[in-house]
């Protein structure tokens, strides 16, 4: 029995030993861990504990240089945060929905997601207000007029991550050659796509377009916005299958079935375009701010030039402007984990890793140090940043958005197969609004 007594007392000994600490243990503290010689800043990330606490992160492909630099980030943001272990997945556009979505029925959401689209998302319940996860001098940085694309109830569910504005690109040595003018209305437009084809037998092509699923959606938002169509009303009333919209989509779906575009709308991208456009082989097309980095990384020397997007009759020329964010799922956080999350978005956003993002694919800044950052390395940005500021923008926060994104697409790919663009629409409007 004496045994037994001594032997259950050293037990409760050692317990104790354990439950105390052996002393010497670094004690927890709110101070961030860091890296002295580390180029991401450490910011307040959670104590250290016996585990690191892992952050994922589902990031879109904008280029060729994204999947580097978001692996040098995240190489730096570990090195400089000892408890946090930050994975990010960068997936391509054309792949990234059937991935995020395949993850949530898995019930395997990312913590951080990098898209466009973000209603649906907060619809279901799926998201946490910006207010918990993005610390205040962070939300102080970002234009307020980004921040409000992203308000549901009067809640900021999102913040943007980068936008750009959309321009009409001309190669100048073509259209001088031609003899033509810059079109500015969609009679001159299709006057001057004839003459370059004529001129040049079909080995140029006139007029670039993307009708895929890569950026179909750009595409409609050009014509029906030129038209003085809109997606919805000033209500917020779905305007799908309005007269204007109709008619706009029919005058793009006449420009390719009359040869005067590329050749394969419904395949080729964006980027295949501004290759085209870079090696002389599309002489016109509607395109990002972001087009004179591409051609310059990718070796073309083209002599373009920027002018507004082609009108119909007396409407105004209106820019497309296009915003992506930053959201946070809601997967049930304790306060270290969340704290984590703002720690990564804190690192995201510092200053200098920020602007050296935007810089690298010459994407709008949303935030005022990003703005003052490009401004400074390119003076001809600024005017950009204007034009961003009163484009129109996607109705990104209603929760329908992403359907509709699918829909126009595929009433562009519908209506490049021969089928009725008023038929396709009013199908379109009956599913969206009921």
């Amino acid at each position: 029995m004496k045994k037994l007594i001594a032997l259950l007392l050293a037990l409760v000994m050692v317990l104790g030993l354990v439950a105390c600490g052996s002393g010497n243990e670094t004690p927890a503290t709110d101070a961030p861990v860091s890296d002295a010689g580390n180029e991401t800043p450490a910011t307040d990330a959670p104590a250290a504990s016996g585990e690191k606490v892992e952050v994922t992160m589902i990031a879109a492909q904008y280029g060729t240089q994204t999947a580097d630099w978001w692996a040098n980030f995240v190489s730096e943001f570990n090195a400089a945060n000892e408890n946090i272990n930050l994975v990010v997945d960068v997936v391509s556009w054309n792949d990234i929905y059937t991935v995020v979505n395949t993850r949530i029925a898995n019930g395997e959401a990312p913590d951080l997601l990098n898209i466009d689209v973000f209603a649906d998302y907060q619809a279901d319940g799926l998201l946490l207000p910006a207010s918990e996860w993005v610390s205040e001098e962070t939300y102080a940085k970002f234009y307020p007029a980004f921040l409000e694309q992203s308000v549901v109830d009067d809640v900021v569910w999102a913040v943007p991550d980068l936008a750009s504005a959309r321009a009409l690109y001309y190669n100048v040595d073509i259209l001088n050659e031609v003899g033509v003018e810059v079109p500015t209305t969609w009679d001159e437009l299709t006057d001057v796509c004839q003459k370059i084809y004529d001129y040049y037998g079909g080995e140029v092509y006139p007029w670039g377009v993307d009708m895929t699923t890569d950026e179909g959606q750009a595409c409609f938002a050009y014509y029906i916005w030129n038209n003085g169509g809109d997606f919805t009303d000033a209500e917020g009333n779905w305007t799908l299958n309005s007269a204007e919209n109709v008619e706009a989509i029919e005058y793009i779906i006449g420009l390719v079935n009359a040869g005067l575009t590329n050749s394969d709308p419904a395949n080729e991208t964006r980027y295949d375009n501004q290759d085209m456009f870079g090696a002389g082989k599309v002489a016109m097309m509607i395109g990002p701010n972001s087009i004179p980095t591409y051609c310059s990384v990718g070796g073309y020397d083209v002599n373009y030039a920027v002018a507004s997007i082609p009108v119909n009759g007396d409407n105004a020329s209106v820019s497309a402007g296009v915003m992506d964010r930053i959201m946070c799922f809601d997967n049930g956080y304790t306060d270290e984990e969340l704290a984590a999350v703002t720690a990564v978005v804190d690192a995201f956003y510092d200053d200098e890793p920020y602007s050296e993002w935007v810089l690298m694919e010459d994407f709008l800044p949303a935030t005022s140090a990003g703005g003052e950052a490009m401004a400074a390395a390119n003076p001809e940005s600024a005017a950009w940043i204007e034009i961003v500021g009163s484009a129109k923008f996607y109705p990104t926060a209603k929760a329908e958005w992403a359907d509709v994104k699918q829909g126009v697409i595929d009433v562009l790919q519908q209506a490049l197969l021969g089928e009725d663009v008023q038929t396709l629409l009013d199908d379109l409007q009956a599913e969206i609004a009921g």
